[in-house]
Formats: structure tokens, sequence, C-alpha cells
């Protein structure tokens, strides 16, 4: 059964602040370098796409903004992320302040073995929140921002592992709007879910921006098209567009970005 997929993409242009600053970023991987010096502001409240072949560097990018690539052996970072005035790659930055500020969707469902209520307040009593009442609350609106509510308040004390794929999916959003972030990362979040899943995950995404900011990596097109507002192609290490999402799939300015568009190579 294969689902309808709506069209989300705005058809009027907004003027926006910058929430990140990128300027000449290079990651490498020891010697070999991943990504070249690539520079580029993402608003704030939008939807920003991140589109190319495997090994195009997107996932890379994606994860130097919370700086995910530290885990890495050999990994590192020339060049500014800048975030609330500061640049996020200097060595006396807080790097779990920063993860809790720029949350990270990954690409398979990673649900705790837990209960789902403790998938959501784990991190929060880490961090010192012991009262029962604002853990409550907190559980509550994280799950009905994520969509999820509804599906699993009368099982909030069974295991998450016991939920769908969709469901665990947005479970894992959950888990990270209870963080209160600014910006959400997500990489590929759809891809290993069905049609129906997907959709759902792509209508939440879309009310999402409302409250975050969002980067999120896709090998899909036609998701590209339908949800973000900014769209940037990435070939061989270098950010070869960035504009608007209309505009890179109806008349883009470069050829490649044309060519890999229409199915040409990829």
């Amino acid at each position: 059964m294969v689902t309808e997929m709506k069209d989300y993409t705005p058809n009027i242009e907004v003027q926006k602040e910058n929430i990140l600053n990128v300027n000449n970023l290079e990651i490498f991987y020891g010697e070999k370098r991943a990504v070249n010096g690539i520079s580029m502001d993402i608003e704030e409240n939008t939807i920003t796409a991140l589109i190319g072949p495997s090994g195009c560097g997107k996932s890379t990018f994606l994860r130097s903004i919370n700086r995910m690539n530290d885990l890495i052996p050999g990994a590192f970072a020339k060049g500014e992320i800048i975030y609330e005035g500061l640049n996020i790659l200097s060595n006396n930055i807080n790097v779990g302040a920063l993860r809790k500020e720029i949350g990270m969707v990954f690409q398979k469902p990673n649900p705790f073995p837990k209960s789902i209520y403790e998938n959501i307040t784990h991190a929060l009593k880490f961090s010192g929140l012991k009262k029962k009442s604002q853990l409550n609350e907190i559980v509550e609106e994280s799950l009905t921002k994520a969509a999820l509510w509804d599906e699993v308040k009368d099982r909030l004390h069974e295991s998450a592992l016991s939920l769908s794929g969709g469901q665990q999916q947005r479970l894992c959003i959950a888990r990270t709007i209870a963080m209160k972030p600014t910006v959400m990362l997500l990489d590929e979040p759809s891809s290993a879910l069905d049609p129906i899943s997907n959709a759902k995950v792509e209508e939440l995404i879309v009310e999402l921006k409302n409250d975050y900011s969002i980067v999120i990596v896709t090998h899909n097109m036609q998701q590209a098209s339908r949800i973000s507002d900014k769209t940037a192609f990435f070939l061989n290490g270098d950010l070869v567009e960035f504009d608007q999402t209309e505009k890179i799939f109806t008349n883009p300015s470069v050829k490649k970005t044309e060519e890999y568009i229409s199915g040409r190579f990829g």
C-alpha cells in the first residue's frame, strides 16, 4: 500500500535570521579530506535538506554541527561553525552542553532497551531532574510534539522495543525534543521506514520547524522537494549549490545539480 505524500514546500520566501554560520569548513579523516572548505548559512525555523550521492560529505557535514565526528578516531575539522556567537569547533566548547542544544536523530531508530517512559526521562534524570511531576509533564509534552502521545499514553511502561519502526523513530525524536534543543539534525530519519510511517515522520518534521531549526540528510529527492525550505547539493566533498528548494529542483544554476536531480548519476 502506497500512501499519498504531501507537498509541504512553501511558496513564499520569508527572510529569517541565521541559526548557524559555516565558514570555510574542512573535515578530515586522518589525511583524507572529506569536506572541502564549505561556507553556508542555515536559517532558523527552516528545514535545510542536504542531498548528494553516497560518500559526498553530507553526513560528515551534518555530524560536525554537534561534534559527533569527535567520536571517530583521527577525525578533525578546520574553519568555523558559528552558533550563538561561538565557534563550536573550538577546543573550549562544552560538547555535552552543545549536544543538548543541537540534538540528533539517526537513520535507524535506536530506542534504549527500556520503557517508553524511561527513554524520555533517562537523560533528564542524568542531568539532575528528579521531580516526578516535571518528568511526567516533559514526557507528555515531548511525545505530543512527536505525534506519538495518543498512541502510547496507555503503554508508557512497556518496552520501547515493542513499538513499530515508525513509532520507534518518533520516540527517538521525542527523546531529542525532551532535551529542549534549538537545532535538530536528522540523518536519513525515515529511510528505514515503510511508506505510511515515512509520511507520518515527514509531516512531523514539517510541524517541528515551527519550534526548531532542522537540518536533514536525505537520499530521497522527493522527500527533499516536499518538506525542505532550502536544499544543499554536495558532491565529492564540495558544496556545489545551495538555494531555495524550489529553485534547486526546477531551475538549478549548476549543470551538475541538474544532472543529479534528474537521475543522470548518483
